[in-house]
């Protein structure tokens, strides 16, 4: 049975996470920036914080999803990643519970296979948030 990893301290919107992505190399920050504002916008119960040193959307304090640069590259990450349906093959990752998508400057990404994961991530979440 999947857990739910509780942020209790995110809030509605994060001022640190703009700063955040400001601060970082504007090729990456320009990659991950838009799909962190793609979890953002998922719902009105959607709420964030810096966590680990990166951006996290959470259902209510159900974290859900999550964007992080490295040096050459981005993930896209999910709490719950592995239970979520990849019929375009975008997810990565071996855990038990998380999956991350890895976009690279330069190289082309399914977009609205990506968007799909985002909400996708974000009702699975929030149905394990309300108990259904």
């Amino acid at each position: 049975m999947e857990r739910l990893f509780r942020l209790p301290t995110a809030v509605r919107h994060a001022p640190a996470i703009d700063a955040w992505f400001a601060g970082r190399p504007p090729a990456l920050s320009a990659l991950g920036r838009p799909w962190f504002e793609v979890m953002r916008r998922c719902g009105d119960d959607v709420r964030e914080l810096l966590h680990d040193g990166h951006p996290t959307a959470c259902v209510g304090d159900a974290a859900f999803g999550y964007v992080n640069l490295f040096t050459a590259h981005v993930n896209v990450g999910f709490f719950g990643g592995a239970a979520l349906p990849d019929p375009a093959g975008l997810l990565s990752g071996t855990g038990k519970f998380m999956r991350h998508v890895k976009l690279r400057p330069g190289e082309a990404v399914d977009e609205g296979a990506l968007r799909a994961l985002i909400e996708a991530a974000y009702h699975h979440m929030r149905r394990l948030a309300q108990g259904t």
